[in-house]
């Protein structure tokens, strides 16, 4: 889905840049360009990346072990 109509952003890209390791709204939208004509989509947009950055981070928590 289309999150930012100015640039032509969606969902997935978002995803994608977070899954390829940016870890912050900040980093997101330099890569994406999301946010920075009109600003309409900057709420929806970030809440779509915290939501990843908490799943990346969780994936990321799974393949830790520990020694007993």
């Amino acid at each position: 889905m289309y999150v930012c109509v100015c640039k032509g952003v969606t969902d997935h890209q978002i995803r994608q840049h977070v899954s390829d390791g940016a870890r912050s709204w900040r980093e997101v939208r330099e890569a994406t360009g999301c946010a920075t004509q009109c600003g309409k989509c900057a709420c929806y947009a970030k809440s779509i990346t915290r939501d990843a950055v908490q799943e990346a981070r969780q994936e990321a928590d799974l393949g830790l072990a520990y020694a007993v």
